[in-house]
């Protein structure tokens, strides 16, 4: 993979396909890589587009780092634009990737892009409080998740990445898929599972989302049991004036690989206008 410069002086790998196409960059979930964008790839291509993947600090082949918090994130992800001069870009957040798109624009402006994605994203606010009432992450489970994380590191993710693709219960995507992606989280640095659990946690983005003005989609299952619509999908388009929203029946957290071509179609129209 060709390699850039993060934030941090921190090596950062991605994959570019080229082409003059407008620019489209995959931000991938939490605890994946750029391998789980391997539905999107290949149509986004024939469509016409040049896709940019990378994968976060810590994550797939990139360096790990000393900081997770998602000013760090955001900064590697204007590095690497930079680095490749993009420009009317689409920027694609898929869970956690949705805080770095928001915190991007909050520290780096909109002068390269030309619109943005949240796919089943954590913006605007997981955690539960008093004045976020509508959080869907208790603090005791956020607690609950980074013991089990730091004490059974297997054991949590087989259960989360079962979860991550599943909806009330039932398995939506095949055992190979399930063990790809479990293969991917056992990639990652320790420090950088655990420090961007504790980011994509308890980070708020409310008041961020409101200075967003180039055109957003947001694409959610309506079956999510990682991060809720009604908790995420649905508040993030009441937040963000120039957004459509468009929901997957059925869909689970990992839509993109359970419902690819739902996830595609809606996608790859948003992207024509």
């Amino acid at each position: 993979m060709p390699q850039t410069t993060g934030a941090d002086g921190n090596a950062l790998n991605y994959e570019d396909t080229g082409g003059t196409g407008r620019p489209v960059v995959l931000i991938h979930g939490w605890p994946l890589n750029t391998a789980s964008w391997q539905e999107q790839i290949a149509p986004l291509v024939e469509a016409g587009h040049r896709i940019i993947t990378y994968d976060r600090r810590g994550f797939g082949s990139s360096a790990p780092s000393h900081r997770y918090d998602y000013d760090a994130l955001a900064a590697d992800l204007a590095a690497l634009l930079e680095a490749l001069d993009l420009q009317d870009a689409t920027l694609v957040g898929f869970s956690m990737g949705g805080g770095e798109v928001v915190r991007y624009i909050t520290r780096h402006g909109e002068d390269r892009l030309r619109s943005v994605v949240f796919a089943a994203a954590v913006p605007p606010y997981l955690l539960r409080s008093a004045s976020n009432p509508q959080g869907p992450l208790t603090e005791s489970a956020a607690q609950d998740m980074q013991v089990q994380l730091a004490s059974d590191r297997e054991g949590f993710l087989q259960g989360f990445m079962r979860t991550f693709y599943s909806a009330w219960g039932h398995l939506l995507v095949s055992a190979e898929e399930l063990e790809a992606a479990l293969a991917m989280t056992r990639e990652a640095h320790h420090d950088a599972v655990l420090g961007c659990m504790e980011a994509f946690g308890f980070t708020d983005f409310r008041d961020e989302l409101a200075g967003i003005s180039v055109p957003a989609l947001v694409v959610h299952g309506d079956s999510d049991g990682i991060v809720p619509l009604d908790g995420s999908g649905r508040r993030t388009h009441e937040a963000v004036v120039d957004s459509e929203l468009v929901i997957i029946r059925g869909g689970p957290h990992g839509l993109n690989a359970s419902h690819p071509d739902e996830f595609n179609a809606a996608l790859l129209e948003f992207l024509a206008r």
